[in-house]
């Protein structure tokens, strides 16, 4: 039984104007095609096997509504430039996505987000994520990777240019890295939440949300030149 026959999950990807770090970001060149396109191309294949049901982009550009729409994404709509500034939050556009389409009739149960700059997830997990998250009865899921060293026994705050302060009183007590244990990292590929806990709580994550584990190598959220120049590496030979 195709899984649509439970759940109506829409795909949002958003992708604003205004990027600080790396200009044009959603839309910068990788490997000969523009970032937003792994993105969508991976919400189609999910619409292809019948997981999805549509696929959007949410951005308040017209360059970027233009090349998203020749990708095969739906743009209805562009978003209001109070949505897409600096200070607006995720749950701004989710919220004003649902209420686009509750305002045409069209309900959903669940929204997948995608962001454009993280281009490496794998179709399989993405039909995984799905899969589990249909057939539980959890509000929320995430992407992870499994973190063995990074933890607060390495981590400091500065209290001035030259002195740090630990976030641990025990970080130079030598606390082995078998002692302290992994932790699991959001890594910002992929979320799924249920539309009713997004317009009842104003979040996004739930408090104990589902998980699905990616590669630490696949989990780059490209955000400075430096994400950019390595995804690069990675993927265009």
């Amino acid at each position: 039984m195709d899984l649509l026959d439970n759940m109506k999950i829409i795909v949002i990807i958003p992708a604003r104007c205004g990027s600080k770090g790396i200009k044009d970001k959603n839309i910068i060149d990788l490997c000969g095609k523009p970032l937003i396109s792994y993105s969508i191309d991976q919400a189609l294949a999910l619409k292809n096997r019948g997981l999805i049901s549509k696929v959007i982009v949410s951005t308040d550009c017209q360059k970027i509504a233009d090349i998203a729409k020749s990708y095969g994404a739906d743009v209805p709509f562009l978003r209001p430039k109070e949505l897409a500034d600096d200070k607006s939050k995720s749950i701004d556009f989710y919220l004003h996505t649902i209420e686009f389409f509750e305002n045409l009739d069209e309900q959903f149960d669940a929204i997948l987000l995608l962001q454009p700059t993280s281009p490496l997830r794998d179709i399989s997990l993405l039909e995984k994520s799905i899969k589990l998250f249909s057939t539980s009865t959890n509000s929320s899921l995430i992407s992870v990777y499994k973190e063995e060293y990074i933890n607060d026994l390495v981590m400091y705050k500065d209290i001035d240019s030259s002195t740090l302060k630990p976030l641990n009183p025990l970080h130079n007590k030598g606390v082995r890295r078998q002692d302290h244990g992994s932790v699991y990292v959001r890594n910002g590929a992929i979320y799924i939440t249920t539309v009713a806990y997004i317009k009842e709580n104003q979040q996004i994550i739930s408090d104990e949300p589902l998980f699905v584990e990616m590669k630490k190598s696949d989990s780059i959220n490209i955000d400075t030149a430096e994400d950019l120049t390595l995804i690069r590496q990675m993927l265009c030979r």
